[in-house]
């Protein structure tokens, strides 16, 4: 008889929900009342709104909302209905919130200051809402995808958009906001890394359960990843077992490790980084 699979229940959407949302409010008082006043921006598509914010003298949340749609729209089969959502969600939050924040005064006029508070919380909002399924940026959807046509690392991708990005902030704010904005998304790059786990594009992934078989069926079928059984002896018990192993992005741990536990809540679940990822069909498949 199939085992029934534990659902989400309303408590565990609200939690969602209320980090979610917290995340993106987080974000929205790192980029008006620290950032954007001081001239310092973050990358990816956040960082284009603000350039583009400052030339046209719109608002800001404008840009960042339509920017990112398309994106979301477009990475849809590789991130799934839920992700997307999650992310569409927190958008659309964050873009709301820079909107009623933009006319309180920033908090400090420090460029020093504005960067260190700024990036860590800039960190800590985008990392809640990576923890609880969702994104603020389209640019890592972006560089997922292209990855898998350019062959080069999500990683890789990434630095080359930004590098483009803070180049054009160079010219639009002056070379000492640029550089302050570099050290900025350091900042809130290593802050995020202690929100989430697994914030390497790749991660390799081995579970060790007695319920192999049916975990292994339900990351196929609901995570759309490809996995590899490898027989193992117990060392203790000398029993003959088989592990499972697959490779999954960051943005797909969570999610991962949410299908094992609902299974059996006692499986052993190693999680390592994984600098790159060559050959093989690494494509996404689907989520479900």
């Amino acid at each position: 008889m199939p085992r029934t699979h534990r659902k989400m229940t309303k408590l565990d959407y609200m939690l969602k929900f209320v980090f979610l949302t917290v995340g993106a409010v987080v974000m929205a008082v790192a980029l008006e009342l620290f950032l954007v006043p001081n001239d310092i921006i973050d990358g990816g598509i956040t960082g284009i709104s603000i350039i583009l914010s400052d030339l046209t003298h719109l608002p800001l949340g404008l840009f960042l909302f339509f920017i990112n749609l398309p994106f979301l729209l477009l990475g849809f089969k590789q991130i799934g209905k839920t992700f997307t959502v999650s992310t569409l969600y927190g958008i659309a939050v964050m873009s709301v919130m820079t909107s009623l924040l933009h006319p309180v005064p920033a908090f400090t006029s420090e460029k020093l200051l504005a960067l260190a508070f700024g990036g860590v919380l800039l960190g800590a909002g985008v990392g809640l809402v990576l923890r609880f399924g969702g994104s603020l940026d389209g640019t890592e959807i972006v560089s997922i995808i292209l990855s898998q046509k350019l062959r080069m690392s999500v990683g890789q991708i990434i630095m080359i958009i930004n590098l483009f990005i803070f180049t054009a902030a160079g010219f639009v704010f002056g070379w000492d906001s640029a550089m302050y904005s570099v050290f900025a998304y350091y900042l809130a790059t290593k802050v995020m890394d202690i929100v989430v786990e697994g914030l390497d594009e790749s991660k390799s992934v081995t579970i060790i359960s007695g319920e192999h078989e049916e975990i292994s069926d339900a990351i196929v079928q609901r995570l759309g990843r490809s996995t590899t059984l490898l027989y193992a002896k117990g060392g203790y018990s000398k029993d003959d077992t088989l592990m499972i192993y697959c490779i999954v992005t960051r943005l797909e741990v969570a999610k991962l490790r949410s299908i094992v536990h609902e299974i059996d809540k006692k499986a052993f679940i190693a999680i390592q980084s994984v600098s790159e990822v060559l050959g093989g069909d690494f494509q996404k498949k689907g989520i479900h």
